[in-house]
């Protein structure tokens, strides 16, 4: 997929006209939901609505996304403004904007439709922008779930299907958005540095509250987008449910973060174009805001040390910021929709005893609540987690707190007994978040010291004691077989084998 702004030209001239042409060159916005349409109001309420057009879907309204109390509180003059980003004069006459008059005058067009829409969207932008010649607008868009391909039964993130595919996200409340004093951070990335700095320079041009910096690492983003969604599901669920117990939420928060990261660091390194990704660069990763051009872990392989993961993306700030705000309880108005989603996830198991019995009575949960399902896209990512968790080999220490989750909505009624034991006892919970992090491989050695009075585990603590020994009986795997988990052993452990044992 070429989305680049600039064409194969060799020639400065021609070359420095269009930089010229993108100084000043307008945004799009299609398909208005309640972040770009708060993005616009924002804009118009900061007198910069000049560099951005707006086009709702076909037979949507402009202001459709919006409830009539928040449209109550919003300034008149400012939706006149967005009424007017989202029209254009005809023979005289004002029609609304469409997907195919974006791209006819916009430089950049973000596709800011859900996951539901997108890959739709993407193609038919990619056709028209074909027929109207217009090759070098480059596109982006702010979906943060996962896609899914009915024929061939797999699921993917957009970007790295469409590798130069740009990707757009900050972290953001849709109320606060709309308040003149307050001010937030995105980043805009595209795997050619040239065209993330380009594309950010025209987004930061949308308000002087929103601040918005370059980035390489599309696919990262939105996997991070895809998993956090899932994430704030879970801290909405633990500020509601343990209010009362606000030690666990420290542990819960910053493993839910962690676990973000690290997933979309293994991801990193299967991308097509890694390599790529950082020796082919014009502009250097430092000159776009990272600190670093690079940041890996690497594993010891039994005497050969290999690259595991990439955290260089960790360096987006607004990426890793919108992780954190989306587990945050606000001070004043709204957490995130995922989060009361989690809320509303802990008031029906306080209500009714149990996990609900299936994905769609939880639904109706949050419906009853007032809470779209269609909108809930840590829902829809959650459906398709499992071939994630396969397809990028994610381990499963990597993603306790995901499978936990996963377990109280998608599990059999074993699993989701042991689920709600974990979940809802605040000693559980803290234990699950210390054991299951640690590889399966390596509980061998807890095990070994909650049963001390067995030969063999004695014989295994010693020999990691005697230092001529450790790296031996380390490597040694089956030094101890593990123990098999027991009918009588806690509801974490139990959890764990069930989630192990897939």
């Amino acid at each position: 997929m070429h989305n680049s702004f600039f064409d194969n030209s060799l020639d400065e001239k021609s070359i420095k006209q269009r930089i010229r042409e993108l100084s000043k060159g307008k945004i799009g916005f299609y398909s208005i939901g309640l972040y770009p349409g708060s993005l616009a109001y924002n804009s118009a309420m900061q007198n910069s609505e000049k560099s951005l057009l707006l086009a709702p879907r076909p037979g949507r309204q402009l202001m459709g996304a919006f409830s009539a109390e928040a449209i109550k509180g919003m300034d008149s003059k400012h939706v006149a403004t967005m009424h007017r980003m989202a029209c254009h004069k005809k023979k005289g006459k004002s029609v609304p904007n469409t997907l195919e008059y974006l791209i006819s005058k916009c430089e950049l067009v973000i596709l800011t439709a859900n996951s539901k829409y997108i890959e739709e969207d993407l193609v038919e932008a990619c056709n028209i922008r074909r027929q109207l010649n217009r090759n070098n607008v480059v596109f982006g868009c702010l979906a943060g779930s996962y896609s899914h391909d009915k024929d061939k039964n797999d699921s993917y993130v957009l970007c790295e299907k469409n590798l130069n595919l740009g990707f757009f996200s900050g972290f953001h409340r849709h109320g606060a958005l709309r308040d003149p004093l307050d001010s937030f951070t995105a980043n805009f990335c595209h795997p050619n540095g040239l065209t993330a700095l380009i594309g950010a320079y025209m987004l930061n041009k949308l308000s002087p509250n929103i601040q918005v910096s370059p980035g390489i690492h599309n696919v990262e983003a939105q996997y991070i987008k895809a998993a956090k969604n899932m994430a704030s599901i879970f801290a909405g669920f633990g500020y509601e449910y343990h209010q009362q117990n606000p030690g666990i939420l420290p542990t819960l928060l910053t493993l839910l973060l962690n676990q973000c990261l690290d997933q979309a660091a293994t991801v990193s390194m299967l991308r097509k174009d890694r390599q790529k990704l950082y020796s082919q660069q014009t502009v250097a990763l430092t000159e776009l805001g990272y600190g670093v051009p690079s940041i890996e872990a690497t594993l010891n392989r039994g005497g050969y040390r290999e690259r595991v993961r990439d955290h260089t993306f960790a360096q987006l700030t607004a990426m890793v910021a919108d992780v954190r705000g989306s587990m945050m309880l606000p001070v004043s108005g709204k957490p995130t929709r995922n989060f009361q989603a989690g809320q509303e996830l802990a008031r029906g198991i306080i209500k009714h005893g149990r996990c609900p019995l299936s994905i769609e009575e939880f639904e109706q949960w949050c419906e009853d609540a007032g809470l779209n399902k269609g909108a809930l896209e840590g829902l829809k990512a959650l459906r398709y987690w499992p071939q994630i968790e396969a397809k990028y080999s994610i381990q499963i220490h990597d993603a306790t707190m995901v499978n936990l989750l996963y377990k109280v909505l998608y599990g059999n009624s074993k699993e989701r007994d042991f689920a709600f034991e974990v979940i809802t006892k605040s000693r559980q919970l803290s234990n699950y978040c210390q054991e299951s992090v640690r590889p399966a491989n390596n509980r061998k050695y807890v095990d070994a010291l909650n049963n001390i009075d067995r030969p063999d585990a004695l014989e295994l603590i010693s020999n990691a004691i005697v230092a001529d020994n450790a790296r031996k009986a380390i490597l040694d795997e089956d030094a101890i077989e593990e123990r098999e988990v027991k009918p009588d052993d806690p509801a974490y452990l139990q959890v764990m084998d069930c989630i192990e044992q897939g």
